[in-house]
């Protein structure tokens, strides 16, 4: 029998057309063509369903109600596909990859995000391999896992950051390789990807709610009052984009004293380093210790991305402080190297 791929397409350029105010989406226009691909006749390509939301996001809309969207779809349709992919905008798609993984819990089937940086409607395009891409390796490889499958790789979702703005490999994985290189052939390092969770597991989906998480990064000079504010209620957890190894400024007793005064009210500060690789070390210089004497835990090497979903998803949980920067530091869904 033929595998069965459910197809999510929320938006963004991969299915635009060009207006008088530059691209936009276009209801129907992307389904349509999709479904009269002469590939999709091939044998060795599944079944397609396609859901098209309504109404389509340019992906810079996206907001974590629409991330739970997506994860409950999957969850009403999952024992009816064998694989998943969600047809997404590239400028916040590696937000959307690093969220779902901690959204579906129990995940034993391939979940790929993929798009494309030129709309599928231009003679020259990247749209048309990056759909059939994903297709064959959401119905013929066992991956149980969120993907970003885009350009030449298949990256797991909760380690890509995007990297590029107009190249066709728009995306990385700094801190992990690829899962999987697509050229000639589609390689699948098998030793990379998660095992599956043992059989009968049922998908459990699990919301993101609206917590008040946000990101900050430091600059030379950057003003203790600005960070102060930044960390004042309702805020709850902050992924600070700190220097190199984790460093910030400790000529700065005010700056410290913000962040140990935010710490002690319960506001959850992960250090995450600016840099695109590395982890974060804050025993190794003084500048990095003095953020953790002042309450700063360490992101290791979390992208930024995916630590603001994994205090979105642990906060989102109930749990005590203590819990969740223990959590933090912990690796839950491969997004961290311990």
């Amino acid at each position: 029998m033929k595998k069965r791929v459910y197809v999510i397409y929320t938006g963004g350029t991969i299915g635009m057309r060009p207006t008088p105010d530059g691209y936009a989406p276009a209801p129907g226009y992307l389904a349509s063509q999709i479904m009269s691909m002469p590939e999709l006749a091939s044998a060795s390509m599944p079944e397609v369903d396609i859901q098209e939301y309504d109404p389509l996001l340019d992906s810079a809309n996206m907001t974590p109600d629409d991330w739970y969207k997506i994860a409950r779809d999957i969850g009403v349709h999952y024992r009816e596909y064998d694989g998943f992919i969600v047809l997404h905008g590239t400028d916040t798609m590696a937000y959307t990859a690093s969220a779902l993984p901690f959204m579906l819990q129990g995940l034993g089937k391939p979940v790929l995000l993929a798009g494309s940086q030129i709309p599928l409607c231009e003679v020259r395009n990247d749209a048309r391999s990056n759909i059939i891409t994903a297709l064959t390796i959401a119905a013929n490889f066992d991956i149980p896992e969120v993907c970003l499958c885009f350009g030449s790789q298949l990256l797991r979702g909760c380690r890509s950051v995007k990297v590029s703005a107009d190249g066709l490999d728009a995306f990385a994985s700094p801190n992990l390789p690829a899962l999987g290189d697509i050229g000639v052939d589609i390689r699948i390092h098998r030793e990379r990807v998660l095992p599956a969770p043992p059989e009968g597991t049922p998908l459990q989906v699990c919301e993101l709610k609206q917590v008040n998480v946000g990101a900050l990064p430091l600059w030379p000079g950057i003003p203790a009052q600005v960070v102060r504010n930044f960390l004042g209620p309702p805020l709850k957890g902050l992924v600070l984009r700190a220097y190199g190894v984790g460093n910030g400024p400790t000529n700065n007793p005010d700056f410290l004293s913000a962040l140990e005064e935010a710490s002690g009210r319960g506001v959850v500060i992960v250090d995450c380093t600016q840099c695109l690789r590395g982890s974060v070390h804050l025993g190794d210089y003084a500048t990095g210790s003095a953020l953790a004497k002042a309450g700063v835990i360490s992101g290791f090497d979390l992208t930024a991305e995916a630590a603001l979903a994994k205090l979105s998803y642990l906060f989102s949980r109930d749990l005590p402080v203590e819990e969740v920067k223990r959590l933090m530091q912990v690796n839950l869904r491969g997004e961290l190297t311990e």
